[in-house]
């Protein structure tokens, strides 16, 4: 798969040979919706609760007596048909809201994803991403000469000054090659892998 090699100011100044096995698989739509999917709903934290009849603080007591009133009759007002009253079926803040994907297919749904995203020309390599100061502002500046307004870096290593340049930009997520998830594969309009990346890329998803 022929990748664009881009420069200091984002120009495509050569093809990179990409790995087909990576960055040359038809795409799988349905496959990359389920392990998008069970990223997000993995990433969820069971700390809702909510009450049933026996928690919520309501009286005992009979609301009114059981003929001759013409309503519905009632034993007590925490029952979950009347307002305020408890849930029949109450969420658990031990909820479990966990997905499992085989690692089969969580390879190929990302290695579907890495192959699509070159197609549509929104994945590019460059030679490394490293910056000699932490500075936010020559980082930004580096990404405004090269056009990037929204980008995913993968390099291969990152060090402190790459790290702390890079956190407070809001459009702008740099991670090592493990640590690349589908849901930012995909929420980012560009993507920038470094050469060292792609070859550990290459062993993850292969």
């Amino acid at each position: 798969m022929q990748l664009e090699l881009l420069n200091e100011q984002g120009q495509a100044s050569s093809k990179y040979d990409a790995p087909e096995t990576v960055f040359g698989r038809e795409y799988n739509e349905d496959l990359v919706h389920q392990i998008v999917v069970a990223f997000q709903a993995n990433a969820r934290q069971g700390t809702r609760a909510q009450k049933d009849r026996e928690q919520v603080k309501h009286s005992t007591k009979k609301p009114f007596k059981q003929k001759g009133t013409g309503r519905a009759r009632a034993g007590m007002t925490s029952s979950p048909l009347w307002r305020g009253g408890g849930r029949i079926f109450p969420n658990s803040p031990e909820e479990n809201f966990t997905q499992k994907i085989n690692k089969k297919m969580y390879r190929a749904g990302m290695a579907s994803i890495f192959s699509q995203l070159a197609r549509e020309g929104r994945l590019a390599v460059v030679d490394s991403m490293k910056v000699d100061s932490p500075k936010t502002k020559d980082l930004a500046a580096r990404f405004k000469a090269m056009n990037l307004q929204s980008v995913l870096v993968i390099a291969e290593e990152i060090d402190e000054n790459l790290y702390l340049a890079s956190r407070n930009l809001v459009n702008v997520l740099v991670v090592e090659p493990r640590y690349a998830d589908p849901l930012s594969l995909v929420h980012y309009k560009k993507v920038l892998v470094t050469k060292g990346a792609i070859d550990k890329l290459k062993e993850m998803f292969a």
